[in-house]
Formats: structure tokens, C-alpha cells, sequence
């Protein structure tokens, strides 16, 4: 460890092998904002960690799209692609969207269906099987929508490495407009547009959009253009802000930071969410069971999952015709199949998961800064998810390789990865491919999928081995948490909660503030789910506090929390307002622990 800074409350070693540390925070900024705005002095601390000036204080409370949207022709191809587009809708030609199978690729689809409909025009989906043709454009399904008619396709979430296929429909004369964010190289597949702020000739000013946040901004365009040429003579000019609630959707599920436009994007985009307009948003929180006004948790950690599970284990295209349906029927019939293919994605990925940890402790004797694990019969629907709960256990960048013998004997694998803070991935994935070791893959700084050769396994896992362990080399020793400040039992209150809960929207880039819970006793604890660890805990003060530690039973942090009656501790995670038959209280979502006695 190369900080010397004393460990925050001492905590050098928790039950779960981190050492915690304060979030930085400049101490006189903190006390100017929480003055400045009469707050307490811990929310200006929050504030003061994550950047925020009391110049900028009223952007960030209150983030405004109408300051934060760019012009959309800033971005390199969005005129060429927009014009394209809106010919397309002009001449009422034959229009598909390709896209992704997740839920940015679903939130895309769905944004761009949703905009054609409103402007008279029909759109396409068309979602490739995630077994049978794998991620993004591929050269058959191209070739057969051009035979089918089809004049113009627009990729969303994918295109800007799928070189072959592109090549096959520009060799057909097949018009594409690709709108992606993923990582793009020197060179770029042949496209009538490419619009992707990650392009190399992009000033990078916008390179953390998720493609629902692209999508939006060249319905923009396109919308632009149309009222122009005078298409809402005859017609209303739809109101493109009621299509942020996808928008938001797709930004929190992608995890991409939550600054600056996509803070804006999703702050407004969930007050949409809450309106319930979109029936196939409303009919999903209903399976859910989600009565609250919806957050970015909501949308990431419960409708997310859902949308995400049609292209997991069912087909592939649920997602986007649940979210651009507005048959009120028939999106309650949709979000039933997406919450058993949900069940059924929990049960594949436990089993798929405890082969993968099996296979990590064999392998206990090679440890490298990379979690690499590749399995046979592993559904390939769930790799991702697999591959960040590694992540989250061993710190490390994490990829996981679901492979398959083909009718010809070889052995493929298709595999998909999660990274750490300080680690770019789909760098690495994308120089893998560059340097002959992948038949097709791409990503981002925090995710990648790749396809690989079963001959080509081990080089490959030693070339990204080999990227990551560079990239890790200036990274600290042991794992950190970081927190923002300390609280006794008491102090954990729900005005807290609610204060906090306006710095939000929380996810990758802000947050969501992280509190030590100091010298506190269990008094109760039990399981509750499948492997979840309840509490109830009692501080010096006499405060009681409602605690919960998620998929905890197995470690060592669950155990001590079981076994620790009348121990005392500091507990290390997130408060949130906890609503229970008409009463509000707050909960603690444990994410580590410390002895008291001993930190």
C-alpha cells in the first residue's frame, strides 16, 4: 500500500479484506457549501467529494437539460446521419433497427421505434439470437433483411467493430447508419454514417454516452430536420422528452459515469419514469412489485435485470417490443415472460457461478491480476453478470468464457467481461483482436465481449493478463473502500436519508454516499432469501437501526454478522428509506465490517 494515510477508523483489514479509506474531500469546500446552503456538515462533505463547487452547486441539484443537451451536429457524421434517417422517414422507405440485446441496446431500439411511430413512419426490430448469431450486425441477417426490402438499416449499441458484415451490406448496396459508443479504432467499418463520441477523431468531450443517450440526440437531429422540411404540417410534432425514461434506463443499466449531460438525461428521464407513461415500464415495475417512485436503484437493480433477461435466456428481442409497445395488454403479457426468464436467468447463473469459483480456487497456484475462467455448457446469457460478481469478490478485472464444440469439432467461446476502476478492458479486448487472437470483440473502459478460438484460449489469456497487469501496476496493493464520513446508530435518521437523497441521481461518477456505522451491536440477526443476512442493530446512543447484507451468508462477512450477537462493530454501507406498511424508517445495506474492539 503506498498510501501512507491512516486507514479510516483503523480499519486496515475488514471482514472483507479491504482497507477503508475516506473518500478525498477538500475540508474548506465542504464547510463553505454546507454554510452556504444551511445543510449539514456531512452533505457538504458529500458534496466536496464528488467535486461539486458552490458555482456549480445549483447545476448539480438541479441538472437542466436545456444547458447540458450539445447540438447535435458537433458529433462527426450526425448531419449525414440524420439526413439519411429522415429521407428514409420522407420516402416512407423500408426501416429496421438493428440492435443490442441488453438494455441499452433494448432502450435504443425502443427510443428510435417509439420517434418513427410518432412521425407516421414504421421501424423494425430486429435483435440477433444471443446463442445462434452472436453480438451486433452479422453479414446473413444483413443480407437477408436487404432481400426482405429493407433500405436502410440503423445499428444501436453495436456496429462500430462489425468490419465483415458492414463490408457484406455496402457490397449489396444496403444503407447503415450506425449509432454506438463502444470503442472504436483508426479505422471504421464502411457506413453511411458513424456516429459514436468514442470515434478517435471526436474531441472526447461526450465519450461516456451509453448509445440510448446517442440515439436520443440523433432523434433530435433527425426531428430537426423534419420540422424543417415542413412534416408537422399535417401532423402534431411529437414531444421527444417523453422517450427519457428510456433514456434513463439505458444510462443507469449501461454504467456509465453520472455527470454532466447523463446526470441531466437521467434525473429527468426518471421524473418521466415516475409518470408511468410507458406502459411496458409501468406493467414491469407492477411484476416487480415496485411502489415507490422509482431511482436509478429501481432502474438498475430491478427493471434493469428484467428487460436484460428476454436476450439471457429467452429471445432476444422481449426487451425492446416491451419497452415500445403501448398496448397496455400486451405489455403486461410481455413483462410476465421477462420476470420467469428472470427466475430462470437467477437459477443458470448460481449454478454457472459456483462452477466459475470452483475453477478460480483450482487455479489458485497461477493468480494474475485478471480473473480468467472458461467452462463448457455454460449459458452464454449469463457470463456477464458472472463475470462482474468475480469482479466484485477478488477486486480484480474479471472475464468469463462460455465455450461450445461446433459440428465441425472446433471449440469456440464466447465471453464477456467486467473491469475495475483504473482499468480500460475494452482497450485491451480491442488489441487482443488487432493482434490476431479473437475472431470478433470490442467494448468499453468497464465492459467487454469477445468471440475466441478454443486453441487461441491461453495465449489470449495471457496477452490481456499481461494488458491488465500493466494497468493494474500503479493501482494500491489491497482493496479499498472509501466512505464518506461516520455515523453513530442514532444519527442514521430519515431527514439524513432524504437530504441525500436529493444529491441524486447515484451511480458510476456520483456515488452514492457510503457511511460508517460506528460501535454498533447486533442484537438480532437472521437469514432471509436464499443467502442474505437481516440485522438489527443498537448503538451506544440507544438507536436501532434496520440492517441488511446481500448474498452475504456464505462469506466471512455474513457469518461474523450471525454468530456476532452483542459484538461491537463498524459497519461500512448505504442508507436508504425503508417503507414498510405505511411506516418509513431507514436501512442499512451492509457492504462490509470491522471488529470495533479491533479496528
Amino acid at each position: 500500500m503506498t498510501d501512507a494515510a491512516a486507514a479510516f477508523l483503523n480499519v486496515a483489514h475488514s471482514l472483507s479484506g479491504k482497507r477503508w479509506q475516506a473518500r478525498p474531500c477538500e475540508e474548506r469546500q465542504a464547510l463553505a457549501l454546507s454554510q452556504a446552503r444551511g445543510l449539514p456538515e456531512i452533505i457538504g462533505r458529500v458534496l466536496a467529494a464528488r467535486g461539486v463547487t458552490e458555482e456549480a452547486c445549483d447545476s448539480f441539484l438541479s441538472p437542466r437539460l436545456k444547458t447540458l443537451l450539445p447540438e447535435p451536429s458537433r458529433f462527426r457524421d450526425m448531419d449525414v446521419a440524420a439526413e439519411r434517417i429522415a429521407r428514409a422517414i420522407r420516402d416512407g422507405e423500408s426501416v429496421t433497427v438493428f440492435g443490442d440485446y441488453d438494455v441499452d441496446g433494448a432502450t435504443s431500439a425502443a427510443v428510435l421505434r417509439r420517434f418513427f411511430h410518432a412521425v407516421g413512419a414504421e421501424l423494425r426490430v430486429y435483435v440477433p439470437d444471443r446463442v445462434k448469431e452472436g453480438y451486433g450486425p452479422n453479414a446473413p441477417a444483413l443480407l437477408r433483411l436487404k432481400a426482405e426490402g429493407v433500405g436502410l438499416v440503423v445499428t444501436v449499441d453495436c456496429g462500430v467493430s462489425a468490419f465483415a458484415a458492414l463490408e457484406a451490406a455496402a457490397d449489396v448496396g444496403l444503407d447503415v447508419v450506425v449509432l454506438d459508443h463502444h470503442a472504436a479504432e483508426p479505422r471504421l467499418p464502411p457506413a453511411v454514417a458513424l456516429v459514436n463520441p468514442n470515434r478517435l477523431d471526436e474531441d472526447g468531450a461526450y465519450r461516456t454516452l451509453c448509445a440510448a443517450g446517442v440515439t436520443f440526440i440523433t432523434v433530435v437531429a433527425v426531428n430537426r430536420l423534419l420540422r424543417q422540411g415542413g412534416h408537422y404540417k399535417d401532423r402534431p410534432e411529437p414531444n421527444l422528452m417523453e422517450w427519457l425514461d428510456l433514456v434513463a434506463l439505458g444510462t443507469v443499466c449501461d454504467v456509465v459515469p453520472l455527470t454532466g449531460l447523463n446526470r441531466a438525461l437521467v434525473a429527468q428521464g426518471l421524473k418521466v419514469m415516475a409518470r408511468r407513461g410507458n406502459p411496458g415500464l409501468a406493467a414491469l415495475a407492477d411484476v416487480a412489485g415496485v411502489k415507490e417512485t422509482p431511482d436509478a436503484y429501481h432502474a438498475g437493480f430491478v427493471l434493469g435485470p428484467r428487460v436484460n433477461a428476454g436476450g439471457r435466456v429467452g429471445a432476444s428481442d422481449l426487451g425492446a417490443r416491451l419497452l415500445s409497445t403501448d398496448d397496455p395488454i400486451e405489455a403486461m403479457e410481455l413483462a410476465q415472460k421477462l420476470e420467469l426468464h428472470n427466475a430462470e436467468r437467477r437459477a443458470v447463473e448460481a449454478a454457472v457461478l459456483e462452477d466459475a469459483l470452483e475453477r478460480v480456487a483450482a487455479e489458485a497456484g497461477r493468480e494474475t491480476d485478471l480473473v480468467f475462467v472458461a467452462g463448457e455448457g455454460w449459458h452464454p446469457g449469463v457470463i456477464g453478470i458472472v463475470a462482474a460478481r468475480l469482479k466484485e469478490r477478488y477486486s480484480r478485472p474479471a472475464c468469463v468464457v462460455a465455450l461450445e464444440e461446433q459440428p465441425d469439432g472446433t471449440v469456440i467461446g464466447k465471453a464477456s467481461g467486467r473491469s475495475v476502476r483504473g482499468v480500460d478492458l475494452g482497450a485491451a479486448v480491442i488489441a487482443a483482436r488487432q493482434d490476431g487472437l479473437l475472431i470478433g470483440g470490442g467494448g468499453h473502459r468497464m465492459a467487454a465481449g469477445f468471440t475466441v478460438a478454443g486453441d487461441k484460449l491461453d495465449a489470449l489469456r495471457a496477452f490481456l493478463a499481461s494488458r491488465v497487469a500493466e494497468q493494474m501496476a500503479a493501482m494500491p496493493l489491497v482493496p479499498t473502500l472509501e466512505l464518506d464520513g461516520a455515523l453513530s446508530v442514532g444519527a442514521a435518521t430519515t431527514a439524513l436519508v432524504n437530504t441525500l437523497n436529493t444529491l441524486g441521481p447515484y451511480g458510476t461518477g456520483n456515488a452514492e454516499p457510503r457511511f460508517a456505522i460506528t460501535d454498533a451491536r447486533v442484537v438480532r440477526a437472521d437469514v432471509v432469501g436464499a443467502n442474505h443476512v437481516r440485522c438489527i442493530l443498537q448503538g451506544n446512543d440507544g438507536g436501532r437501526l434496520k440492517a441488511i447484507a446481500f448474498r452475504a451468508l456464505d462469506s466471512d462477512l455474513g457469518q461474523a454478522l450471525l454468530t456476532g450477537k452483542g459484538t461491537p462493530f463498524h459497519l461500512a454501507g448505504i442508507l436508504r428509506i425503508d417503507r414498510w406498511n405505511g411506516a418509513e424508517g431507514v436501512q442499512l445495506l451492509i457492504d462490509d465490517a470491522a471488529p470495533a474492539r479491533s479496528a
